[in-house]
């Protein structure tokens, strides 16, 4: 019994993670990580780095982590690249999936989603490969843009593939087709989606279960739509005009209300759905005009949403406001992004936030009422060229960060000394 406390110590203070990262933004697309009892602040310098893997392509992809496997995707000599790393950052295999886009802010936007046994990546010009995960064995491929009359947006197509059930949910943006589902073993069409009439998004599509009925909401070129899962039927539409059609940040679901968001001045807004049997509709229910996100996405945390204003970059920029009521709570300045790219992301774990600026600063961050509190800073040496749009993840007790054409994974295991997590053992 003498060796009892040394072993709970040691079971205590392994991190707990619920589940993989198997897509964007995790398990329920909601960019929050599962895992408990990670540092609650960081040594000087931040934390260690445990390894960097090079060579990936470049990108604002990020990752996806299934079982002993991290997947994500870059532009290598003008080809988009799936790459699958071991836990020591080594590659198993990589696998093109057509060309890169080659446009305005080349390379590669897509995260890969894995499920079910299966690997699922949309290429900017429309390529949609299904792989085995194991070996990167192509099982299917197809070209949205090409099959659906699809139009490509200005910066390429960002959607990260969404899987539900034995549906591949994707948005060729076609003037007549707006939203397909293919079967996720073998491509072949199951719904086409018409009405909508708006080019793609850079959103990736959520699934929104509210009372019985489930449907796919997604952010198109000038608005925000839902989908019926069950048929592809379009239910309702909602105008959602941002500047350049730049709809870029996921919509968040939840108890009832749907919260979209936009830049330059859009704002904020929380949208009601209101069902009715197989059918919905929404109306808005308050906007917030500040809290302008572009593309580094909003975290929903114990009924505040917190994200990054575009048009408050120079002052205050990372914001807080209220889920049920939309109002302020604060405006907060503990990161500073480019002066270029006025652009900041962020992910939340055990309750802590990891901000991302755009040119390769991040801070570890604690939510007060007042604002964002920081625990501890890291500073990426080299961030390459271009700039670090790609967000964050925390799993399995590692931060992972890609930059360039690099992914960076750091420690960020809580220690014994965590006396809040530990109680009074």
């Amino acid at each position: 019994m003498k060796y009892a406390l040394p072993l709970i110590l040691a079971i205590a203070v392994v991190p707990i993670s619920a589940a993989d990262w198997p897509q964007f933004h995790g398990p329920n697309r909601d960019n929050k990580s599962p895992d408990k009892w990670l540092l609650r602040t960081w040594p000087e310098g931040g934390p260690s780095r445990i390894w960097e893997a090079a060579g990936i392509g470049e990108g604002y992809s990020t990752v996806a982590i299934v079982g002993k496997r991290i997947y994500t995707t870059g532009e290598i000599d003008g080809d988009c690249v799936i790459t699958a790393l071991d836990t020591g950052g080594k590659k198993v295999w990589t696998r093109k999936n057509g060309k890169a886009w080659d446009g305005n802010y080349p390379g590669t936007r897509s995260t890969p989603t894995i499920t079910d046994g299966l690997l699922y990546h949309l290429s900017g010009i429309g390529n949609l490969v299904c792989l085995k995960p194991d070996t990167g064995e192509v099982v299917w491929s197809t070209n949205i843009l090409e099959g659906f009359d699809g139009r490509k947006p200005t910066w390429g197509l960002a959607e990260s593939p969404l899987v539900v059930g034995d549906k591949v949910i994707c948005t060729p943006g076609g003037e007549e087709v707006s939203m397909v589902a293919l079967s996720s073993k073998t491509g072949e069409i199951v719904w086409k989606c018409t009405g909508a009439g708006d080019k793609p998004g850079y959103a990736s599509p959520i699934l929104v279960r509210h009372q019985g009925l489930k449907q796919i909401v997604t952010a198109m070129s000038e608005s925000i739509v839902g989908v019926r899962l069950s048929d592809g039927k379009l239910l309702w539409r909602y105008p959602h005009r941002v500047y350049a059609e730049e709809n870029i940040t996921t919509p968040i679901f939840h108890d009832g209300f749907l919260i979209v968001s936009g830049c330059v001045r859009k704002g904020t807004t929380s949208l009601r759905l209101q069902v009715s049997g197989g059918e919905c509709s929404v109306e808005r229910h308050w906007l917030n005009r500040t809290l302008d996100n572009k593309q580094g996405g909003i975290v929903l945390l114990d009924d505040r949403l917190y994200g990054y204003a575009e048009t408050q970059s120079r002052t205050a920029p990372w914001m807080c406001i209220d889920f049920k009521s939309g109002e302020t709570i604060f405006q907060s300045a503990p990161l500073q992004s480019s002066y270029k790219y006025k652009n900041g992301c962020l992910t939340c774990a055990d309750g802590m936030f990891y901000l991302y600026s755009d040119n390769g600063n991040m801070c570890l961050a604690r939510p007060t009422d007042e604002g964002f509190e920081v625990a501890g800073r890291l500073t990426i040496d080299d961030p390459g060229t271009r700039p670090t749009w790609a967000h964050p993840v925390v799993y399995g007790g590692r931060l992972y960060i890609r930059y360039g054409d690099k992914l960076g994974v750091y420690n960020v295991t809580g220690g014994v000394d965590q006396k809040e997590e530990l109680g009074d053992l």
